[in-house]
C-alpha cells in the first residue's frame, strides 16, 4: 500500500500536515478547516502497512470528538481498502473511574484508538500520539509529559487545536516555539482565510453538490465572521483572545453539547402578516404537528419552557428541557422563530402549553417581558394559571441566574444543542464590571442578512428560572445532591 495514497483529496495546509514527519509538531488553527480529518487519514496509513505500522492514540476532551474521530478513520480505512477490524467501544478502569475508548484494529497488528485527554490512559502505550483541542484539557501539561514518554521508543506527537486565551498552556507552548525557545517543535498554523484561500469552500461546495462562485463565497466567509463576530479573532484568525471577557469558555460549552438535541427553524416571510387568521392559524398548528409535537413525551417527568420573545430583527427562542432523573435538566429541542405575528407567536406557546398539559407533563414557562413580551406573558400566564411566569431580564437578574447556570454546566447537569448558532449565543455572554450579561451587540445570523442577540442563552437561562418558580417542591434528593458528583439545579438555588 503506498504511502500517499489518499493525500491527493487534501488540500494544500492538510497535505503539509500529514507530511511533516516531525516527532514533535503542533497545530494552531482555526475551527473547522479539517485538520482532524486530514490526521485520520494520516493515522490510517500510519497503522494500515504490513511492514513499520505503527499505532496511534487519539485523545481529547471531548467524547464526541473522539467517536467522531474514530469514524472518519474507519471512513478512511474503508476507503483505502485497509484490512482492519469494524469499531468497537471498550471501556478503561483506572482504580474508581471507567472511561470509554474507541478502537479499529488492523491486520498489521496496530491499532488506532480514540480515548479521553487524560495522562493515564498513556500508560504501557507505544507509538504515535495526537493530541486534539489540547488547549481545552484540563491536564495539558500532565498529557502532553506523558505523551512525550512513547517518543522514547520512536513515536510522534501532534498538537491540534484552537486557542483558549492567551494564558493557556497550549498557547504558552506556541509562543516558546514561534520565538526560538524551544526548537523541538515543527509549528503550523492555519487560519480561515488562509483556509478558504486554499480551497476549503469549494471542497464544501463539491461535498455538497452546489456550485462555487467567488461571490458565494465572499458572502460565506462574511456569514462564518457575521457568526462569530466578537470571538472571530481567536476562533477563526488564530489570535488568543485576553481570556477574560467571555463567560462560558468554549470548552465548557463542548463538555454540554449533544448532537442530538434537534433544533427547529421557523422563517416566515413578510406576507405572511397579511394572510388570513384562519390560514395563519392553521399554518402555525400543521407546523406545530410536523415539527414539535412528535418530540413531547408521552410520559417522562415534567417539561419546561423558556422563551425569549422577539418580533423582527432578532430571534424568538423557545427551549424545553425535562427534568431528567431529578438532577440533570435536558434540552429536548430548541424552536427559533423569526418573522412571526404577534398573535401567532402566542398561538405558537400557547400549543406547547396545552400539549404539555394534556401529557400531564406541564412544569411551567418563564417569559422575557421586556417590550411587547409582556403583552405574551400575561395572556398566557391567564390562560395557564400558575404556569406562567413573566421575567424582567434585567442586568440584576443575569447576575443573578447566569451563575446559576454555569455551575449546573460545571456539574454536567445541563446539555445544549450541537449547534453552531446556539453555542454562538452562550458565547455571546461576556463579563462586565464582573457580571455576566449580554451586550447589545448583535450576530449574524446563519442567512447573513438577519441578526441574533444570545437569544438561545437567554430562553436556556428563562427555561432554567421556569424550573425554580414553577416546579412543584423538590424531592429529597435534592437535599443530597451537593454531595454527589452531578449536582441538581435545586441544589444550586
Amino acid at each position: 500500500m503506498r504511502g500517499d495514497r489518499g493525500t491527493e483529496i487534501l488540500l494544500p495546509y492538510q497535505r503539509e500536515w500529514v507530511a511533516d514527519g516531525s516527532r514533535q509538531k503542533i497545530s494552531e488553527k482555526s475551527r473547522r478547516v479539517g485538520i482532524s480529518w486530514a490526521e485520520a487519514l494520516n493515522s490510517v496509513l500510519r497503522a494500515a502497512p504490513r511492514e513499520g505500522a505503527v499505532s496511534t492514540y487519539y485523545l481529547s476532551y471531548n467524547r464526541d470528538m473522539t467517536r467522531q474521530f474514530i469514524r472518519d478513520c474507519a471512513q478512511w480505512a474503508e476507503r483505502l481498502e485497509a484490512a482492519c477490524s469494524a469499531v468497537t467501544e471498550e471501556e478503561l478502569l483506572d482504580g474508581d473511574r471507567a472511561v470509554k475508548a474507541f478502537r479499529i484494529d488492523f491486520a498489521s497488528g496496530a491499532e488506532i484508538c480514540a480515548l479521553p485527554s487524560e495522562a493515564y490512559v498513556l500508560r504501557s502505550k507505544k507509538g504515535r500520539v495526537v493530541f486534539d483541542e489540547a488547549a481545552f484539557c484540563r491536564d495539558f501539561d500532565g498529557v502532553i509529559k506523558a505523551a512525550q514518554a512513547l517518543l522514547i521508543w520512536g513515536g510522534q506527537l501532534s498538537v491540534i487545536s484552537t486557542h483558549n486565551g492567551e494564558d493557556s498552556p497550549f498557547n504558552a507552548l506556541v509562543r516558546s516555539v514561534r520565538e526560538g525557545r524551544d526548537t523541538s517543535w515543527s509549528l503550523h498554523r492555519t487560519t480561515f482565510r488562509e483556509a478558504v484561500a486554499e480551497g476549503l469552500y469549494k471542497r464544501i461546495c463539491l461535498v455538497n453538490g452546489t456550485k462555487w462562485s467567488a461571490r458565494a463565497e465572499d458572502e460565506w466567509v462574511a456569514r462564518i465572521y457575521g457568526i462569530y463576530r466578537d470571538n472571530a479573532a481567536e476562533e477563526l484568525d488564530v489570535i488568543p483572545s485576553s481570556g477574560s471577557a467571555r463567560y462560558f469558555p468554549r470548552a465548557l460549552l463542548d463538555s454540554c453539547a449533544r448532537r442530538h438535541i434537534p433544533v427547529i427553524r421557523w422563517d416566515f416571510p413578510d406576507s405572511f402578516l397579511y394572510k388570513g387568521d384562519f390560514s395563519k392559524n392553521a399554518e402555525i398548528t400543521r407546523r406545530f404537528r410536523r415539527d414539535a409535537e412528535p418530540l413531547l413525551p408521552a410520559s417522562r417527568g415534567l417539561l419546561f419552557f423558556g422563551l425569549d420573545f422577539a418580533r423582527s430583527g432578532d430571534l424568538s427562542v423557545l427551549w424545553c428541557l425535562s427534568q431528567g432523573d431529578g438532577e440533570t435538566l435536558d434540552a429536548r429541542f430548541v424552536l427559533e422563530i423569526r418573522n412571526c405575528p404577534f398573535r401567532e407567536q402566542e398561538q405558537a406557546a400557547s400549543l406547547f402549553l396545552k400539549a404539555a398539559k394534556s401529557r400531564g407533563a406541564l412544569g411551567g414557562m418563564a417569559v422575557d417581558s421586556r417590550g411587547n413580551g409582556q403583552y405574551l406573558a400575561e395572556n398566557l400566564s391567564l390562560d395557564f394559571p400558575g404556569a406562567v411566569e413573566g421575567v424582567m431580564e434585567t442586568p440584576a437578574w443575569y447576575a443573578e441566574w447566569f451563575p446559576k447556570l454555569k455551575a449546573l454546566m460545571e456539574t454536567e447537569g445541563f446539555t445544549v444543542p450541537d449547534d453552531l448558532h446556539i453555542i454562538s449565543d452562550f458565547s455571546a455572554v461576556t463579563l462586565r464590571n464582573g457580571s455576566p450579561h449580554i451586550p447589545d451587540a448583535r450576530m449574524r445570523d446563519r442567512d447573513g442578512k438577519n441578526t441574533r442577540h444570545g437569544d438561545g442563552a437567554a430562553s436556556a437561562l428563562l427555561a432554567c428560572y421556569a424550573v425554580s418558580v414553577c416546579a412543584p417542591s423538590p424531592p429529597p434528593v435534592f437535599a443530597a445532591a451537593p454531595q454527589k458528583k452531578r449536582r441538581g439545579f435545586f441544589g444550586l438555588l
